[in-house]
């Protein structure tokens, strides 16, 4: 085999305290859809081509804690329409960490907290 390797996923893997609550958040709040939990602790959702790995298992409060107070990103989505999706996660109770605006780097971006508190960015090129 020759040629340059190409990527065809690149997908993250959030650590999750409950399964359950976080296949529903993914699903129900961004349209991801999920197969059957392996094992009980692990699914995987897919949307647009793009998937998102949750498993079931636990982190400490202070590290949740500290990637909230300075807005650590565990995940950045380009989007097109981030205004209508800013808007839907409004509507639907999402914890907002930093609300729909400009960046000096020229996109419309905002960041939300899923319930395991992981902070995910939509934006869009300006």
């Amino acid at each position: 085999m020759t040629g340059t390797p190409r990527l065809k996923s690149f997908a993250p893997q959030l650590l999750v305290d409950d399964l359950d609550r976080a296949v529903a958040f993914y699903r129900d709040v961004f349209g991801f859809v999920f197969g059957a939990p392996w094992g009980g602790f692990y699914a995987i959702g897919e949307r647009d081509g793009f998937a998102v790995h949750l498993k079931c298992a636990s982190k400490t409060i202070e590290d949740r804690a500290n990637r909230k107070r300075h807005e650590h990103l565990d995940a950045y989505a380009d989007v097109v329409g981030v205004a209508a999706l800013y808007d839907s996660c409004k509507a639907k109770g999402v914890t907002i960490v930093k609300p729909l605006g400009h960046t000096p780097w020229g996109t419309h971006d905002f960041y939300v907290e899923d319930p395991d508190g992981y902070i995910i960015a939509f934006g869009e090129q300006s």
